[in-house]
């Protein structure tokens, strides 16, 4: 991990926890594609702190954005520049179409200071618009869409996408609305909203990452018919959702080899707290290594039937 994600992820960990957020620990036994899970009410976040945004990966984003939809939760990047320019406060990135927002911005809408308005894209700064506001507002004041385009400096058209909705604004034009109506017409910015259901992965898709763990294959192929997804940047291994059922299955795999199990287990153990998920550990022969983790030996695997088989014993 690189010495500023990891003290600026330590730092934000702390953060919101004094602002009321129950915190996982970091994810520091292996290359993670996020740090930490939190969690305050029904908000939960999967945050990940880098340096420079334009460096997160695609691969990285796409298993952030994975694991988000499974456990119903929404991803964040925390970063400090992007094109070799520093992020501005209160503003809205995004990469990867996952938001990222500076370490002051996040810490406001923790302690509930202010959310952010303002959209960065290619184009310039934007702005979202309460158009039902507006609309009332306009009414209430008498005025016709195109007496308020006029004076607002828009075409008419644009006037009435702002109120249905269908366009964000400049930062100049929001203002201008703003000052004409004397009220304020911009919608704050949800960034702890849930990252949208992503399509199931289907076993074809996972060719890669299950050929390199045979035990993971066994997995796969046995509950091919549920929503489950590999995951190579994280401290678990894959990730499933129950039919019917709220919370979702977070798996590990025990490999005979590896020497911090131990620690990727306690990790996986905590994250799961956080985002109200059930964890799972498989393994080659029968063990129990931690008796807050369900311990399901391979060979027992071919008697199962639902996903809800592997966390019966718990």
């Amino acid at each position: 991990m690189h010495y500023w994600e990891m003290e600026n992820a330590a730092a934000l960990s702390v953060t919101l926890k004094e602002a009321g957020f129950q915190v996982s620990q970091l994810c520091c036994s292996r290359p993670s594609c996020f740090n930490f899970a939190a969690r305050k009410n029904d908000k939960t976040v999967l945050i990940k702190a880098h340096a420079d945004v334009d460096t997160f990966s695609h691969q990285d984003a796409a298993e952030l954005k994975t694991i988000a939809s499974h456990a119903s939760a929404a991803s964040l990047i925390i970063s400090q520049k992007t094109h070799d320019k520093p992020l501005e406060d209160d503003t809205v990135y995004s990469r990867h179409a996952i938001s990222v927002v500076t370490e002051k911005t996040i810490k406001n809408i923790a302690f509930q200071t202010a959310n952010p308005l303002v959209y960065a894209g290619p184009g310039g700064y934007f702005v979202e618009i309460n158009g039902a506001q507006v609309e009332k507002r306009r009414k209430e004041l008498g005025m016709s869409i195109g007496k308020l385009a006029d004076m607002v400096g828009v075409s008419r058209r644009t006037l009435y996408g702002y109120e249905r909705g269908m366009a964000k604004a400049s930062v100049t034009t929001a203002y201008n609305l703003a000052k004409t109506l004397g009220i304020p017409v911009a919608k704050p910015i949800n960034i702890l909203e849930k990252t949208r259901k992503q399509h199931q992965c289907l076993l074809t898709k996972a060719t890669r990452a299950l050929t390199a763990h045979a035990l993971l294959f066994k997995v796969f192929k046995k509950f091919a018919f549920c929503n489950i997804s590999p995951i190579r940047k994280a401290p678990f291994d894959f990730i499933m959702n129950i039919p019917d059922e709220k919370h979702a299955i977070v798996g590990s795999i025990a490999a005979s080899t590896e020497k911090h199990l131990s620690k990727r287990i306690e990790e996986t153990l905590s994250i799961c707290r956080v985002i109200t998920a059930h964890p799972v550990l498989i393994t080659e022969k029968p063990q129990q290594l931690n008796e807050n983790i369900a311990c399901v030996c391979a060979n027992e695997l071919s008697t199962m039937r639902t996903p809800k088989d592997l966390i019966a014993n718990v």
